[in-house]
């Protein structure tokens, strides 16, 4: 993904703030430098070039943007009803072969809104209709003509689900799985025969001889040699369980999705080392599986040792409320130190995009926030926002809007 032509070069800096890297400690009066879109300074003696463009954040708090980490922006549209959800692809329980990427409106509202959030990284994948529901993308919030020049990376994860959505969408369809026991065999047997499939082109190849490609399959074989991380969409700590069973049975990479009743089992999550991405958490409970849905949950699940990220799971929360559930989280016991690093370093780090956002770094891109004040402070905005060292939006307090920049203004910004 880029902004800029060739040509010309840009060299921005970021000047004065209050510099929260989250990656390293708080920096007075600091100023981080982009350069070609990458960090390349950050700290309180950095030497501003001649010519470049300086963004004054004197009085302001400076943080990276931050990254939802489960969202289904662009491919669950707002207000658009059927015509622009495209969040399931139901007509089977095995869907991995299908492509998150291939749903996203980039027109939709959600990405507007992550903006003025300060969420300037969304990771979109498919629902939790199915067992096995597709692969994910990673998408930088705004900037490109088109969604794949927003794509941070496009091998990040595979979505899959547990518990009562897959049950009860198959049960309806009168066929397999139409229980918990059910959604763990089609997962159990999609990955056996994953690792047939692996071993039959292992020896093809060893041949030279031809092998007919199954997307699906190819897919999981991903997941099997960790390229893709395991998604897994499960709320009850007895899911949690079975989802932990099947990792080890397979040897995948598994990071928890919501993880409501993780809090009951958080020791075992911690001696595994098992992530959790905490949310949605400004929900009622609209199901059995909710009924112990509580902020102070991802309290108990840090305090065990946890590693733990926040999701708005939008558009179920909205994606710019993503900073307010991290302020009720605090609010309930959340260390805030551990508070900013779920809404930045940790989500980069549990989907391997840790090369590129995540942190005020040098070699990470400059998708840089600059706030009114603690974002953690419900009365904070986001008042300038930049992704790869280009103003995307911005705060007008005299008119009380916010403007972002059209895609098309996007190489003169």
């Amino acid at each position: 993904m880029t902004f800029r032509t060739a040509s010309t070069p840009s060299v921005v800096a970021v000047t004065g703030g209050y510099v929260v890297p989250v990656a390293a400690p708080p920096i007075e009066g600091g100023t981080v430098l982009i350069v070609d879109g990458v960090i390349t300074a950050v700290g309180t003696d950095v030497v501003v070039p001649e010519g470049a463009r300086v963004v004054d954040a004197t009085g302001r708090w400076v943080l990276p943007g931050f990254v939802e980490s489960h969202g289904h922006v662009g491919i669950h549209e707002e207000g658009e009803g059927v015509a622009g959800n495209d969040t399931n692809e139901m007509t089977g329980p095995n869907m991995a072969a299908v492509r998150a990427i291939d749903a996203v409106n980039i027109d939709d509202e959600g990405f507007r809104d992550a903006l003025s959030g300060g969420v300037t990284a969304v990771v979109v994948k498919p629902g939790s209709g199915n067992p096995i529901g597709g692969q994910s993308v990673a998408l930088k919030s705004w900037g490109g003509r088109t969604i794949d020049e927003q794509v941070i990376s496009d091998a990040v994860s595979v979505k899959s689900a547990l518990g009562e959505n897959p049950k009860r969408v198959y049960a309806e369809k009168k066929q397999t799985p139409s229980t918990r026991l059910g959604t763990a065999l089609v997962i159990r047997e999609a990955f056996t025969k994953a690792q047939h499939y692996r071993a039959a082109r292992e020896a093809a190849q060893a041949k030279g001889e031809p092998f007919a490609v199954d997307l699906g399959l190819d897919t999981l074989v991903r997941v099997l040699d960790g390229e893709l991380v395991w998604d897994q969409h499960t709320h009850r700590h007895d899911d949690i369980a079975t989802a932990i069973r099947l990792a080890d049975e397979f040897g995948y990479r598994l990071v928890i999705n919501h993880g409501t009743e993780g809090h009951k089992i958080a020791d075992v999550l911690a001696e595994r080392d098992i992530p959790v991405i905490f949310g949605p958490m400004f929900t009622s409970r609209s199901k059995v599986e909710l009924r112990d849905r509580a902020i102070a949950n991802l309290a108990t699940l840090a305090a065990a040792g946890v590693r733990v990220a926040i999701t708005t799971d939008h558009p179920v929360v909205p994606v710019n409320f993503l900073v307010h559930q991290a302020t009720l989280a605090v609010k309930d016991g959340l260390p805030r130190q551990t508070a900013l690093e779920a809404l930045t370093v940790n989500p980069a780090q549990f989907l391997g995009l840790d090369g590129r956002v995540g942190a005020l770094e040098v070699g990470r891109d400059g998708d840089v926030v600059i706030w009114s004040g603690d974002p953690l402070d419900v009365h904070a905005r986001a008042e300038h926002v930049l992704i790869e060292g280009v103003t995307v939006y911005t705060w007008d307090a005299a008119t009380s809007t916010g403007h972002v920049v059209e895609r098309g203004e996007r190489f003169t910004a």
